[in-house]
């Protein structure tokens, strides 16, 4: 898989504008509150400011996150309101649907598919919710693969139309707001996907995902994981680290620390991700590590191919994905 692929440079730098633009719309006059790191509770240490957003990375964990950061209330009404959001849930969706359908998200319905045959005890009996299910396509997917239609939860109203619009049960709120009444019956599998990394507070979500769940149910979620070899090598100037979007950057050992704090048992954490090598070939003027300049700019095809493979399996992609069940 290449980046241009699911993200097109030319579309994805705009929103990237776009979402410059907005960080002073929305949040250049806002209260701004200071805090510890999402994961360990310990102190973070200044690594850089990007966009007016100061970025710590935490001592004990290696998390890194945005600290300080603005109050809760200017991300809803950011994410409710803002152009960048608008941009996002309508022209890039819309002019990257078929490329992401066909390498993200038919590959990860199935994905989720079998997860759910390996971890859950009534995996045929089992209902799932999406959270923050953005265009529909995962929803979509998992429906033609399975029969079953997940339930969206998704507060933004323009992908919460684009989702109603393929006749997908929708409950347009933040999860925060939503009720157990507003969920199916029987056992659950609660899904999110890139949405752990805009969250103002994982902890907190983390402790209402886990009240709504019942014992045996399921969470399968993706984020970015700040350990990740493009992340690393790119560091500010990575793209992944785009305020006011993606607030958090767990990784393996530190999303393990915090489900382990809200009670979870977690089942497994990979790092599945195909595009950190492609990432940093397509940056490589703005990698600071030397081995991955060099590496980068000798490597064939097949090498940097064989390099990803080993990536992903051995934890070190940016793109990570977390299973745990409520006991």
């Amino acid at each position: 898989m290449k980046e241009e692929e699911i993200r097109p440079q030319k579309i994805f730098d705009e929103y990237l504008k776009l979402a410059t633009e907005d960080t002073q719309t929305y949040f250049g006059d806002v209260s701004l509150e200071r805090g510890r790191c999402p994961a360990c509770g310990s102190e973070g240490h200044f690594e850089f400011e990007k966009s007016g957003f100061k970025y710590e990375e935490c001592r004990e964990c290696h998390t890194l996150f945005v600290n300080p950061r603005p109050n809760p209330e200017a991300f809803d009404r950011y994410y409710t309101e803002a152009p960048s959001v608008e941009f996002w849930a309508t022209t890039f969706y819309r002019a990257t649907e078929k490329g992401r359908r066909e390498k993200l998200w038919k590959p990860k319905a199935k994905m989720i598919r079998d997860m759910l045959h390996s971890f859950s005890e009534q995996p045929d009996k089992t209902s799932v919710v999406d959270i923050g299910g953005g265009y529909g396509l995962f929803a979509e997917e998992y429906r033609t693969l399975t029969g079953q239609s997940p339930v969206v939860i998704e507060p933004g109203p323009s992908l919460a139309n684009a989702c109603r619009e393929k006749d997908l049960m929708v409950v347009e709120k933040f999860f925060e707001k939503v009720s157990r009444e507003e969920l199916p019956r029987g056992p659950l599998l609660f899904t999110s996907f890139e949405l752990f990394e805009h969250l103002f507070c994982p902890e907190e979500f983390l402790n209402q995902v886990y009240r709504a769940m019942q014992a045996g149910d399921l969470f399968i979620f993706t984020t970015l994981s700040g350990s990740g070899i493009d992340i690393r090598g790119l560091w500010e100037d990575s793209k992944s680290v785009s305020p006011p979007h993606h607030l958090n950057f767990f990784n393996p050992k530190s999303v393990e620390h915090l489900l382990g704090k809200v009670g979870f048992n977690l089942l497994q954490v990979t790092t599945p991700g195909k595009l950190d090598i492609d990432i940093l070939a397509n940056n490589e003027d703005l990698i600071k590590d030397r081995f991955l300049k060099t590496f980068i700019s000798q490597a064939s095809e097949e090498e940097r191919n064989a390099f990803q493979d080993f990536v992903s399996s051995s934890g070190l992609s940016s793109h990570m994905m977390v299973v745990c069940r409520k006991e």
